[in-house]
C-alpha cells in the first residue's frame, strides 16, 4: 500500500509538556483519514508539523516518501493543501480575489484554475460579495477552496465543520467526498463531531495522550460495530452448540453473553435452548457506534 504521509515515533514538547509522545501513523493514498481524539491529545500539533509550521521534538515523518529532515520536504509540503484551526482569508476581499492572492503567494504563472476551483466549492456566484458577509459555511468552503489553490494531492482540515448548522455540514461533507473521489485527493479530517465523520472517512487514526493507539480501516471498524442481537443465557456453551446447528454467525462474549449476527427467530432458539436446559435471560440489539467504540479505547467522555 502507498502512503501520502507517514510519522514514526513522532514527538512534540514544549518545556516538559508532551504533547506527542511517540505518534506512529499512516495515511493511504486515496484515503480520507479521520484523525479522533480528545481536545490536547495532539491532532492540531501534529498537523501543524506536518504542515512546517513547528518542528517535531523527536522522531520523523515523511510526506510521498520523503523525510522532514530531507531539503527536498519543501517541495514536498507544496502538494498539501491546508486548513488549520481557522480558514485563512481576507474580510474585506471577494471570493476569486482571495483566490487570486493565493496564486501570488504561491507563485502561479496565472489564474488558469481559479473559476473551476469557485464551482467546486459552490461559491462562482458570489461577484464582488466581501467574505465577511458570508455565512460561517460559506467560509469554510472559501478557506477549503484557498487550500485547493496549487492542486494539492493531500488536503489537511481541522475540524472542519465546527461550529456549521446542519446545511452547512452536509455541504462541506459533500465537497469532501467530491474531492476525494473525482480529483482523487487524499484528505486528513480531524472532527469531533464523531457522527459525522462516520460518513466520510475510509481509514481512522484514534489519538490518546500523544500516541496513536489503534488505526484501522472503515471496514474494520464496520466489522467491530455492525449491527447484532445480543443474548443473555444461563451457558454461552450450550448456546454456541445451538447456534452452530441453526447456521447462524455469532461470537461469544463472556460465559454468559454472546452476540448473534443476524434475527433468529426468537421462538425457535429460545425452545431449542430449553431442550439443551440453558435459560434465556434477555434479548436486546445492539449497534455500536463510532462515538461508543472510541470511549471503549480511550475511557471517558468524548470531547475529541
Amino acid at each position: 500500500m502507498e502512503y501520502v504521509l507517514k510519522t514514526t515515533g513522532l514527538c512534540k514538547s514544549y518545556r516538559r509538556y508532551k504533547v506527542l509522545n511517540g505518534l506512529t501513523m499512516n495515511v493511504p493514498k486515496g484515503a480520507i483519514y479521520g484523525f479522533v481524539g480528545k481536545n490536547g491529545a495532539g491532532k492540531t500539533t501534529l498537523i501543524r508539523l506536518i504542515c512546517g509550521l513547528q518542528e517535531p521534538s523527536g522522531g520523523e515523518y515523511t510526506l510521498y516518501g520523503t523525510k522532514h529532515t530531507d531539503s527536498k520536504i519543501t517541495k514536498a509540503r507544496r502538494r498539501i493543501g491546508a486548513v488549520v484551526e481557522t480558514p485563512s482569508i481576507y474580510p474585506d476581499m471577494s471570493a476569486k480575489d482571495n483566490l487570486r492572492l493565493q496564486y501570488r503567494t504561491l507563485g502561479l504563472p496565472n489564474f488558469d484554475g481559479l473559476d473551476d476551483i469557485l464551482k467546486m466549492v459552490g461559491l462562482e456566484q458570489t461577484g464582488k460579495k466581501k467574505a465577511k458577509n458570508f455565512s460561517l459555511g460559506m467560509r469554510q468552503r472559501l478557506g477549503i477552496a484557498v487550500a485547493l489553490c496549487g492542486s494539492p494531492d493531500l488536503l489537511v482540515l481541522d475540524e472542519p465543520v465546527n461550529g456549521l448548522d446542519p446545511q452547512g455540514i452536509v455541504e462541506i461533507r459533500e465537497l469532501i467526498l467530491k474531492l476525494n473521489r473525482e480529483k482523487n485527493i487524499t484528505v486528513l479530517i480531524s472532527s469531533h463531531i464523531l457522527d459525522e465523520l462516520s460518513k466520510l472517512a475510509t481509514h481512522y487514526g484514534f489519538i490518546d495522550g500523544g500516541k496513536i493507539i489503534r488505526e484501522m480501516s472503515a471496514d474494520e471498524l464496520d466489522a467491530l460495530c455492525r449491527k447484532c442481537m445480543r443474548v443473555t443465557v444461563s451457558s454461552t456453551a450450550i448456546l454456541a452448540k445451538v447456534l452452530d446447528n441453526m447456521g447462524l454467525e455469532y461470537s461469544v462474549i463472556d460465559d454468559t453473553h454472546a452476540d448473534i449476527y443476524a434475527k433468529p427467530n426468537i421462538t425457535h432458539l429460545t425452545l431449542a435452548l430449553a431442550k439443551e436446559n440453558c435459560e434465556v435471560l434477555s434479548f436486546e440489539e445492539h449497534d455500536e457506534s463510532l462515538e461508543s467504540f472510541y470511549l471503549s479505547l480511550v475511557g471517558g467522555v468524548v470531547n475529541a
